[in-house]
């Protein structure tokens, strides 16, 4: 992991770890993976998707009874990002707080990482 000892590569708010937590405990799942992949009007969109098994080489978070596992080639894109779930009168749903993000479209979904981070195809 591109990690610093002692710290979390990703951190979850208390409402995030929350809906997780209930997420996992109503499909009986080990936690939620998440990740990058090519994608959207920015280049890159983030993933999730529910976990049965963590794989070997995941990052694993764990906070107040949630659990997060991050995918191997979404670990240097997501050490630093905070998950918040937000609900307002229009729509409900996590939201990323990315340091290693520089730009994003206007609709939000996609996300632009620095050059020397995003993978070559």
């Amino acid at each position: 992991m591109f990690g610093i000892p002692g710290k979390q590569a990703v951190t979850m708010t208390a409402k995030a770890a929350g809906q997780i937590a209930r997420l996992m405990d109503q499909g009986g799942h080990a936690g939620l993976r998440i990740g990058v992949k090519k994608g959207g009007c920015a280049g890159m969109e983030y993933t999730m998707e529910y976990v049965d098994q963590p794989d070997a080489n995941d990052e694993v978070v764990e906070q107040d009874g949630a659990r997060i596992m991050i995918a191997p080639m979404a670990q240097m894109f997501l050490f630093g990002t905070e998950i918040d779930y937000e609900v307002s009168l229009l729509e409900s749903g996590f939201k990323f707080r990315n340091p290693n993000v520089v730009d994003a479209c206007g609709c939000g979904e996609s996300i632009k990482f620095d050059e020397g981070l995003t993978p070559q195809a």
